[in-house]
This record gives C-alpha cells, sequence and structure tokens, in this order.
C-alpha cells in the first residue's frame, strides 16, 4: 500500500471513527463510571472488535449480511438489544460518584466486564460489517495479495480507534471530577438514552437490496 493511500484511508477512518456511536459512548462512560484503568480494558475490547470485524469481512462474512436478510436480521436484532439492554442499565443508573472524594468508582465493574460489553457491541453490530465490506475495497489493491492489505488496514484503523476512544474517556474522567453525584446521574442518563437512540436506529436499519 502506498503512503497517499494509507494517509486517505486513515483521514476518512478517523471522521467515522470520531463521530458518536456505541464504542466511543462506552469510552466516555467507562472513562467517568470507572477511571482510565478500565476504560482502557473496554477499549481493547473495541480493538479487538475491529480485528475481528476486519477479519470477517476479509473471509467474506460482510458479503454473506449483504446477502442474507435472515443472517442479517439475526445479527441487526441481537445488536439492537445488547445496545438497549447497556442503555437502559445507563438510564437506571443512580450514579457512580464518589461523593466523599469526587472520583469514579473503580469498583462498580470488574475489567473483563469492561472489555466483554465494548467487545460485544461493535460484533453485534451489522452496520459494522456492511460498512467495511463497503468501505475498506476502495484501498485494496487486488492485483496485490490481500491478506497483507487487510492486516494493514485493519492496524491502521485500531489505532485511530484506540486514540479516538481514549480521548473520549480522558474527557470523561475528567469532567466527572467536577461533577457531584446528580450531575453524574445525568451524565449517564445522556450517554443511556443516547445508546437507547442508536438501538432504536439500528432497529430500523434495512440494508440496502441485493
Amino acid at each position: 500500500m502506498s503512503d497517499a493511500t494509507t494517509l486517505a484511508f486513515a483521514l476518512v477512518a478517523f471522521i467515522g471513527i470520531a463521530t458518536p456511536g456505541p464504542t466511543v459512548l462506552l469510552a466516555l462512560t467507562n472513562g467517568s463510571r470507572h477511571g482510565m484503568k478500565k476504560a482502557v480494558a473496554g477499549m481493547i475490547g473495541a480493538v479487538l472488535s475491529d480485528f475481528a470485524l476486519i477479519g470477517a469481512v476479509a473471509l467474506g462474512l460482510g458479503a454473506l449480511l449483504a446477502a442474507s436478510e435472515f443472517w442479517f436480521t439475526v445479527v441487526k436484532w441481537l445488536g439492537a438489544a445488547y445496545l438497549a439492554f447497556l442503555g437502559i442499565l445507563l438510564l437506571r443508573s443512580k450514579g457512580t460518584l464518589d461523593v466523599a472524594s469526587g472520583t469514579p468508582d473503580a469498583s462498580a465493574s470488574t475489567s473483563r466486564a469492561v472489555f466483554l460489553k465494548s467487545f460485544l457491541v461493535a460484533v453485534t453490530n451489522p452496520k459494522g460489517y456492511l460498512f467495511f465490506s463497503a468501505f475498506l475495497p476502495q484501498f485494496i489493491d487486488p492485483a496485490l495479495p490481500q491478506p497483507p492489505q487487510y492486516a494493514a488496514l485493519a492496524v491502521v484503523f485500531a489505532s485511530i480507534d484506540f486514540l479516538v476512544m481514549f480521548g473520549y474517556a480522558l474527557v470523561g474522567s475528567q469532567a466527572v471530577r467536577f461533577l457531584k453525584r446528580s450531575g453524574a446521574v445525568w451524565l449517564d442518563r445522556i450517554c443511556g438514552g443516547a445508546l437507547l437512540a442508536l438501538a432504536g436506529s439500528l432497529a430500523f436499519y434495512r440494508r440496502a437490496p441485493s
């Protein structure tokens, strides 16, 4: 891959990643609820999901979802249900701020649970598979071996994704220091409402006719 191709891919990827979606919203809430250490566990989960999605697209899963109404619907409703579940949890939150110390509650969830949430949110979203199926081939040279190209694009995308999520988590972890418990509750509710809205948009999402 040429430097120009890699740079173009990185620019477009950054724009797509920086636009608030499920994983960056989770990074924001993880930073505010659990602190940066556990937020990083969530970021690792999301980054591994990037590799899983791109690997699946390279193997043809994205094409399968684009062609099969049944499997697209199955993955879509799994993703929508999981996003709705996380959104409801946040809406029911009573705030995780330790008022005495003004710091996030580090005991609210294990790093493994934070990791799994971020990983599952991405791998159960069929829009991710369809996006990569349409997006990645534009940067693949069919005359060259494809696995190394997909691997290079995955590394670039995952690196940008991690940096963007780190920024969101840092904002969340710093913002919560200035919030009282009521403010922490509203931050959880805003993110929970956003996740529910994303779940709704996913539920009504329709694949393009094949």
